[in-house]
């Protein structure tokens, strides 16, 4: 632990979730702006997702066969930004399509790799991990709150340039993360679907696609749904930067938690309250304080769950299969889960209305609990 490079590491997370904290509540806006429907707004912030489909595993299978994660993010970081730069030459529906198509191609290979690299450096302390990622949340939380701030008195357009400022911060910082042994493990001669087809893998892979699909509507219309029930932009900044603070409090505690609860307990509360949450978004956007109090379940909705989720990954995907899992569950969740979020979200904004989106959205959580309780059952029976 005394050789980490903690700083390094946790900068990169910085700018990456400033990126998110930027994009995430603001993009639909800036695309509402340019006077999109709704359909079009999803298509466009889905890209996102669609593209963490495919290239994380390419990206990850090139990394654990050459052995080069950090020289691979550098490459992917430069590129993303320098696609990016595109977005100030244009604002038709193709020309952006295709911008954010080729920007988001190269900004999902960078987080699947850097958290292989990250669990590799912390070695057996992986519950230290939060500590580690945790400054990701802070780098959201920055980005959200002051460009709340300023986008009630800026026009939309600076937040073009706040981006950019990520991106570049992004750059920057990957030149310096030093590369992680990958350490030899008895499954290396193993196909990777080995490993997928075992049942717990299966289930936990489909629970996550299922828990990103949740949070569809959120990632895309949250911010949009907000400033249409009265919200000011500083107030919808102020309450995504609750959930994540939230989010921060359970990262310091996870290596606490995870002494108490097993990862699967963790992640069954954590779909039990994703759940509740978004049907409280749903039907209770009018009351401040049941907004604030949904906002606080997303320690549980994303940062127990995604921390929990994480290690399991790492647990099942070992050796020269670090990166390949990380990808996996980046593609299959984030990507396809994610696309499916965002696409159903832009469907029904329009067509059902913002209510029944998110009450869509907290079936697709009870769906992933289903999954997982059926799972721990089936171990059960195998242990009797």
């Amino acid at each position: 632990m005394q050789n980490l490079p903690y700083w390094r590491l946790s900068g990169f997370y910085f700018f990456y979730f400033a990126f998110v904290g930027a994009m995430a509540p603001f993009w639909g806006l800036y695309l509402k702006s340019l006077e999109f429907n709704a359909f079009q707004i999803g298509v466009l912030m889905s890209l996102l997702q669609v593209m963490r489909i495919f290239a994380p595993n390419i990206w990850s299978w090139i990394a654990d066969r050459h052995g080069k994660r950090v020289l691979i993010v550098q490459i992917a970081a430069m590129a993303s930004m320098a696609s990016y730069i595109g977005v100030f030459f244009g604002t038709s529906f193709l020309w952006l399509f295709i911008v954010m198509s080729l920007m988001s191609f190269f900004w999902s290979a960078s987080l699947p790799l850097v958290e292989a690299t990250t669990l590799s450096h912390l070695g057996k302390k992986t519950d230290q991990y939060g500590k580690i990622r945790l400054w990701g949340s802070i780098g959201f939380i920055l980005a959200v709150v002051g460009l709340g701030y300023l986008l009630d008195f800026m026009p939309i357009r600076f937040l073009l340039w706040a981006i950019l400022g990520m991106m570049a911060g992004l750059v920057l910082f990957s030149r310096y993360i030093p590369e992680a042994q990958m350490i030899a493990h008895e499954t290396d001669h193993l196909s990777v679907w080995h490993i997928i087809k075992k049942p717990e893998v299966f289930i936990l892979i489909a629970a996550c696609f299922l828990m990103a699909a949740a949070h569809g509507p959120y990632y895309t219309f949250y911010s949009i749904y907000l400033v249409d029930n009265g919200y000011s932009k500083s107030s919808v900044g102020w309450l995504w930067a609750l959930g994540v603070i939230c989010e921060i409090a359970v990262f310091i505690w996870m290596p606490k938690l995870f002494r108490i609860f097993t990862l699967q307990q963790i992640l069954l509360f954590s779909f039990a309250m994703a759940v509740l949450r978004f049907l409280l978004i749903a039907w209770g956007v009018k009351w401040l304080g049941v907004i604030l109090f949904a906002q606080i379940l997303h320690a549980a909705s994303f940062g127990s769950y995604h921390a929990s989720a994480v290690a399991l990954i790492h647990h099942h995907f070992k050796g020269k299969h670090q990166s390949k899992g990380q990808g996996i569950y980046n593609s299959v969740a984030f990507g396809a889960g994610g696309t499916l979020g965002g696409l159903y979200s832009g469907y029904s904004w329009d067509s059902l209305g913002p209510n029944v989106t998110f009450t869509i959205a907290s079936g697709f959580a009870f769906l992933a609990m289903v999954l997982l309780i059926w799972k721990v059952g089936l171990n059960d029976k195998q242990v009797a």
